[in-house]
């Protein structure tokens, strides 16, 4: 849940993104301590949201927006059904718990192609793909080993937070000026160490592997580098934010756009030690 974390806000508008910041973590924080189809569900909704947000940027009409988010939405809540029944939770995790992944991850591509022609725009074929991928990867992860799932999510706030007061506080050389002018190499660098000291506590907490111990600060890079590639594609677009659904905070795009790869890169570490 990254974004713009260093652009200037003024203090109404901070009290706002704060208790809207607040809302948006409590709920998540319900939907993977419920887990099963309340997870699902939210996950499938966020995703819908997200694809309307990609189509709107990419000025596709809203009909093959919404035919967009009917789809995501099916996809991931009937591709995860199908292979990781929501009441057959894994007690064992191996390599062979995570194979019917990959059976899904190819059952991505028939979706994102039929949007893709049916709009006649390459750009939702590829933001099928942006989403649904990351999504369902988020409920296989929650269905092998929901730990993950928290510190998947704490690691980007964490990430966001502390690029955020790091950026403000020190500033500096920025980081990439025409891509999003408000960022700085300070906070890069905060967003690391803040994401790789909470990473490490929530790893001990709640006694995962090693490998997730040390990687808090790989997976900051990972996070703000997706927050980079979405201002970057907002810059194209000409648009400010994905969208207008958060109060504070923009779009759910522009909140979940560092938890994206992080999610990926969580389920590259847990494939390292099957």
């Amino acid at each position: 849940m990254s974004g713009n974390a260093e652009d200037p806000i003024r203090t109404s508008d901070l009290s706002t993104r704060f208790v809207a910041g607040v809302v948006m973590v409590a709920v998540a924080l319900v939907a993977v301590y419920y887990g099963g189809w309340y997870f699902r569900i939210f996950v499938a909704a966020a995703a819908a949201i997200m694809m309307v947000e990609w189509s709107d940027m990419h000025r596709v009409p809203r009909l093959w927006a919404w035919a967009g988010a009917a789809l995501i939405a099916l996809y991931l809540l009937g591709v995860t059904q199908w292979l990781f029944p929501a009441d057959e939770m894994d007690a064992e995790i191996s390599l062979a718990s995570f194979g019917p992944a990959w059976t899904g991850i190819a059952l991505a591509a028939p979706p994102a192609l039929l949007i893709g022609l049916a709009s006649r725009r390459v750009t939702m074929l590829g933001g099928f793909l942006y989403v649904a991928l990351p999504a369902f990867v988020l409920l296989v992860l929650d269905w092998l080993w929901f730990e993950l799932v928290l510190w998947a999510l704490v690691v980007t706030w964490a990430t966001d937070i502390f690029a955020y007061f790091a950026g403000r506080s020190i500033g500096g050389p920025k980081l990439a000026p025409r891509i999003s002018p408000n960022k700085t190499w300070a906070g890069l660098a905060g967003g690391m160490i803040g994401a790789g000291v909470v990473g490490l506590l929530v790893a001990q907490a709640f006694a995962l592997e090693p490998i997730f111990a040390f990687s808090g600060a790989l997976m900051g890079l990972i996070a703000q580098g997706g927050d980079l590639y979405e201002s970057w594609l907002k810059r194209r677009a000409g648009v400010k934010d994905s969208g207008t659904i958060l109060p504070g905070h923009g779009g759910v795009l522009d909140r979940l756009d560092g938890l994206l790869p992080v999610v990926i890169a969580t389920m590259g570490l847990l494939l390292v030690i099957l």
